[in-house]
């Protein structure tokens, strides 16, 4: 099926997209659970203001990123690394810095 300098909302259950290219398509404020994206590639995307819950994102690779106000919390951190830095080491040495200094304020 081809859609092209069309608006319409799509309501799709049970179905098998995968293959599917999406090229200079708005899909803001679209809603998304319970689906497989494995494999995907994002490129040149505007993802400000994404809410990510409950999801998979090992071998997650994020280059040249707009990280700026990004938040990770209550996630699974091994292995991950940021700039070539361990995570989990970064975060171990700077929490023993600030318990040394409670002043320093922990998060």
């Amino acid at each position: 099926m081809k859609i092209e300098d069309e608006k319409q909302r799509l309501h799709v259950h049970k179905a098998d997209l995968s293959g599917s290219n999406f090229e200079d398509v708005n899909l803001s404020g679209c809603d998304y659970r319970n689906i497989n994206m494995s494999g995907c590639s994002f490129d040149d995307v505007n993802m400000s203001g994404w809410r990510v819950h409950n999801v998979n994102l090992a071998g997650l690779r994020i280059e040249k990123a707009n990280l700026a106000g990004a938040s990770i919390s209550h996630g699974r951190l091994d292995g991950m690394t940021i700039e070539g830095i361990s995570v989990t080491e970064l975060l171990a040495y700077w929490r023993e810095g600030h318990a040394a200094n409670p002043e320093a304020g922990a998060p």
